[in-house]
C-alpha cells in the first residue's frame, strides 16, 4: 500500500472480504439479487472490507449475518440495514453474546451498505484519500455510487494488487492449507482403497466426501477419465477390471483449498503407459528443481515440457497453479503470455518471478482414448533457496487398491 502510496484498500468480492476481514458467509458468493427480488440483476450481495495504511480492519456487513463477524477479533464491524429481530419480549442484554447483543440492540446509523462504507471511511479521515477499490466483478453503479460519496477522494482500482498480495502466504494461510492437503490425501487414499471392478465412481466419491468432513474438510472435487477419454465428474461410471486412469480432488479446509492427482492402475500398467508416468515423474522432478524464488513461471513450465519432449511423447501439458483462497491463485505457471497485471496501481509481467511463500502445484496428464490415463499432481511450498512438499505425497508409483503379490 505504501508503495502504491494507498491510504486505504477496499474488498468487494466475497473470497476478498474474508482475506482482509477473516469473515466468510456462503451466501455473499451464490445470493444473487433477483433470488429475493424477482426480475432484479444477478449481482451478489454488496459487503464490504476496509483495510487502512496503518492495518486497521472495517468489515461492512448486513446486520442479520452480524453473528460470525462480532466473533473475530481486531476488526470493527459495522452493520447496515434492519436484522429482522423481534426484540418485543426479549430480555435487556445476552451474557452469552453481549457484543452480538449490543451491536445488533442499538439503532443503526447506515440503512445501506454504501452508508456504512462512507462512514468507515470518514469516521478515518479518509473522504480525500487515495483508495484502492477491488473493481473487477463490481457493479457499475456501486462504483458510481461510492465515487458520488466521495468526491473528494482518488478511488484507483486495485483488483489485480489484491490477487498478486495473495500470492504469498502467511503463516496461518500456510498451515490452513498444510492441513487441506493432509486431509485430501487421506481421505483420497482411503476412498480408493474401495476401488474395485464393479463398483461405481459415485461410491468412492462418498467415500471421500465422508472422509474428508470427518477431518473438518469440505469437498470440493473428484475428477476421474473413463478410458482415457478426457476428464468426467459424473459418477455412473463402473471400474474395469483393466483400468489405468486419471484421478484429481481437493477440499477446502477454512476456506483454504487444496488439489492433488494420482493415478489409479486397476492392473500393471500396459507399457504404453508406464512409460508415459515415467515421463510424468521426470517433468514433475524437473519442475520441482527449476522451482526457486526469482524464477519466472514460464521457466518452470518449459523444463516441464522440455523434459516430458525428451521422454519422446507429446500431447501432454505439463503446468501449475497456486493454492489459497481459490483453487487457482497466482502465480499460473505456464508459457508467457505477454500479458499484463494491470490496474490503477499496479503494472507488471503476468509471467510472475516466483517467491518465497508462495504454494504452487505441479501437475501432469496424458490420456489415452480406449486405453487409459496417467496423472501426477503435487503441492509445494517456495522455501529461500527453492521448495519443498507442502504435505507428504507419494507418487512413485500409480496407486493401486488391489492387493500386491505375497
Amino acid at each position: 500500500m505504501q508503495e502504491c502510496q494507498l491510504d486505504a484498500m477496499i474488498a468487494s468480492s466475497a473470497i476478498n472480504v474474508g482475506y482482509f476481514s477473516g469473515y466468510f458467509c456462503w451466501l455473499n458468493s451464490l445470493l444473487k439479487e433477483y433470488m429475493s427480488r424477482p426480475g432484479a440483476s444477478s449481482h451478489l450481495p454488496e459487503t464490504y472490507a476496509v483495510l487502512t495504511r496503518d492495518g486497521n480492519v472495517a468489515l461492512i456487513v448486513s446486520s442479520l449475518f452480524a453473528a460470525d463477524a462480532t466473533r473475530i477479533p481486531e476488526i470493527h464491524v459495522q452493520i447496515f440495514g434492519p436484522s429482522g429481530l423481534d426484540f418485543i419480549e426479549s430480555p435487556k442484554s445476552c451474557v452469552e453474546e453481549q457484543k452480538l447483543w449490543d451491536l445488533l440492540a442499538r439503532p443503526q446509523d447506515s440503512a445501506s451498505p454504501l452508508q456504512a462504507l462512507l462512514g468507515i471511511l470518514r469516521g478515518h479521515g479518509l473522504t480525500d484519500g487515495r483508495i484502492g477499490i477491488e473493481m473487477d466483478g463490481m457493479p457499475l453503479e456501486r462504483i458510481k455510487a461510492i465515487a458520488n460519496g466521495l468526491p473528494q477522494a482518488s478511488l484507483k482500482d486495485c483488483s489485480n494488487l489484491v490477487r498478486l498480495i495473495r500470492a504469498v502466504k502467511s503463516a496461518q494461510e500456510l498451515q490452513r492449507l498444510t492441513r487441506a492437503a493432509e486431509i485430501t490425501e487421506r481421505a483420497g487414499m482411503r476412498a480408493l482403497e474401495l476401488a474395485k471392478p464393479g463398483v461405481a465412481v459415485h461410491e468412492i466419491v462418498q467415500q471421500f466426501h465422508a472422509h474428508a468432513a470427518a477431518m473438518g474438510a469440505a469437498f470440493d472435487h473428484f475428477a476421474y477419465s473413463p478410458r482415457g477419454l478426457g476428464i468426467a465428474m459424473s459418477s455412473n461410471y463402473q471400474f474395469a477390471s483393466d483400468d489405468v486412469m486419471f484421478v484429481d480432488f481437493g477440499c477446502r479446509f477454512s476456506q483454504y483449498f487444496s488439489d492433488t492427482g494420482v493415478t489409479l492402475a486397476m492392473d500393471d500398467l500396459p507399457t504404453t503407459l508406464e512409460r508415459r508416468y515415467t515421463a510424468l515423474r521426470a517433468c514433475i522432478a524437473a519442475g520441482t528443481s527449476e522451482m526457486r524464488p526469482g524464477v519466472r513461471s514460464s521457466r518452470v513450465h518449459k523444463v516441464m515440457a522440455d523434459e516430458f519432449t525428451e521422454h519422446g511423447f507429446g500431447a501432454c501439458f505439463p503446468h501449475g497453479h497456486g493454492l489459497g483462497l481459490e483453487v487457482r491463485d497466482y502465480p499460473i505457471l505456464v508459457p508467457d503470455t505477454s500479458l499484463r497485471l494491470a490496474d490503477d496501481c499496479l503494472n507488471v509481467s503476468a509471467d510472475l518471478p516466483l517467491e518465497e511463500g508462495m504454494v504452487n502445484n505441479l501437475e501432469a496428464c496424458v490420456f489415452l482414448p480406449g486405453i487409459g490415463s496417467v496423472h501426477l499432481e503435487k503441492s509445494f511450498v517456495l522455501t529461500a533457496n527453492g521448495s519443498r512438499e507442502l504435505a507428504r505425497q507419494d507418487r512413485k508409483q500409480p496407486y493401486s487398491p488391489l492387493p500386491g503379490p505375497a
